[in-house]
């Protein structure tokens, strides 16, 4: 039975849960979140296995492309991901992945793209899910007025993480 190999990486950052399924990424995201316990048990029942604390070259290529990231030098990630989730789920994840470095936008624009009838709060629940931090951008998210809003990683790391987008955007 194929196993979701997990490691955990450690940067100045944050603490990321890093793992592969079958050749994609399914997991990037903050080891210490709020819920990471739901999370992780949602990934495992979809998946229908189980973690195994291994890395392979897939997450030490992750590893990797985030480090550039965080240093300023990748905008974009080129690693193959699978995006754990149901259809709706899904839908909002792929938009966020369309938000530009160094661009933010709002649950209500989300809404508006996706031309559903599922509300901000759904929208907002669904990218609260995403288990891809950093490379399913949910940190560009802001609310109408500009303001930071919720983040599984902090509103300190999202801040610092907008802050890197904008500066080295502009």
């Amino acid at each position: 039975m194929a196993q979701i190999h997990i490691h955990f990486f450690k940067h100045q950052y944050a603490e990321f849960i890093i793992g592969s399924y079958k050749s994609k990424i399914c997991i990037c995201d903050f080891r210490y979140r709020k819920k990471r316990n739901v999370i992780d048990k949602h990934i495992q029942a979809s998946l229908k296995t189980t973690f195994v604390e291994k890395s392979d070259a897939l997450i030490e290529q992750t590893k990797s492309q985030l480090t550039q990231y965080f240093m300023g030098e990748r905008q974009q990630f080129n690693i193959p991901i699978q995006m754990v989730g149901n259809h709706f789920q899904q839908s909002v994840w792929h938009a966020l992945a369309k938000i530009p470095y160094g661009e933010v936008s709002t649950y209500s624009n989300l809404a508006e793209q996706l031309s559903t009838t599922y509300s901000i709060e759904n929208v907002a629940k669904a990218n609260g899910e995403n288990a891809l931090a950093i490379i399913v951008p949910c940190h560009r998210i802001i609310d109408p007025m500009g303001s930071i809003i919720g983040y599984g990683g902090g509103l300190v790391l999202k801040k610092r993480l907008l802050e890197l987008e904008h500066s080295l955007f502009s």
